[in-house]
């Protein structure tokens, strides 16, 4: 910027390019710094594929995959598969939080029944729930309902106690600045208990969501006529492994919006987090 004979100002082209990037450039740099393993992994694999090390009929190269992803995109058959897998991934995770959150809140609240249920849930925690699949199968049949009910069970454990540990673990601060203002039991507990626990409760719906889909995959390649699961089984049998490998790709790919949505809706529900960072750096 420079002063020009009649008092004008004159700004340097430049200038605003500048100060343009400067309040991009951390932005670029975090996305940048998330990209860079994928790329050196997509890059690494390529390089072992097209390296006459292992037969490109077992391990593809990139192009390859790309190709049979492009064609899976474009059948009319995806829709349905996709539909059939959303919907026991909904049911199944709906049904837990339906059911996690409010007994997290009874097992924080409530010692007694704390006393009773958690050493049921540290009993059980451990078992894996897919080993009670052919069970549900024989008493709820081989459609939805019994994919739903493990999706369920999977995805109850992590909500339960991460809604029960959230709520127990609310700083103390909190708690006695809202009663020294007057709040009482149940407004203690939804106006400030709650709250402060529910960045932790989202935590615990981060982890179960991936279990959700993993779990509705593996059901869907040991009995279903559709859905993603069912996709990836049927595009093993075809013997090409790039079509194997472009079915995989697309679960992932679908995994990882999942939990971005799941990630912005936080973001968007959880406005008090974001106030209370930027009254901290005020």
């Amino acid at each position: 910027m420079a002063r020009t004979g009649g008092g004008a100002v004159a700004v340097r082209p430049d200038a605003g390019v500048a100060a343009g990037w400067r309040r991009w450039r951390p932005g670029v740099a975090a996305v940048a710094a998330r990209l860079l393993p994928v790329a050196v992994a997509l890059l690494a694999w390529e390089a072992v594929a097209r390296s006459g090390m292992v037969n490109p009929r077992l391990f593809p190269p990139l192009g390859a995959i790309a190709a049979h992803l492009w064609a899976l995109l474009h059948d009319p058959q995806l829709g349905r598969h996709l539909g059939a897998s959303f919907t026991r991934i909904v049911a199944g995770f709906g049904l837990a939080v339906a059911v996690g959150v409010p007994l997290g809140m009874v097992l924080s609240s409530v010692p007694p029944v704390s006393r009773a249920v958690e050493p049921l849930l540290a009993l059980t925690y451990p078992v894996p729930r897919l080993a009670l699949y052919p069970i549900l199968v024989f008493l709820l049949g081989i459609g939805h309902l019994s994919k739903v009910t493990l999706v369920a069970l999977e995805c109850l454990y992590p909500i339960v106690i991460s809604t029960a540990d959230g709520l127990r673990h609310v700083d103390r601060l909190y708690l006695w600045s809202a009663q020294n203002m007057g709040a009482g039991r149940w407004r203690l507990f939804w106006r400030v208990q709650v709250p402060a626990a529910a960045p932790q409760v989202f935590a615990g719906f981060r982890i179960a969501l991936p279990v959700a889909f993993i779990i509705t995959v593996l059901t869907e390649m040991v009995s279903a006529t559709e859905g993603l699961g069912w996709l990836i089984l049927y595009a093993s049998a075809s013997l090409v492994q790039a079509r194997t490998f472009a079915a995989v790709a697309l679960v992932a790919l679908i995994g990882f919006l999942m939990d971005r949505a799941l990630a912005a809706l936080r973001h968007r529900l959880i406005v008090w987090e974001r106030e209370t960072v930027l009254v901290a750096m005020r």
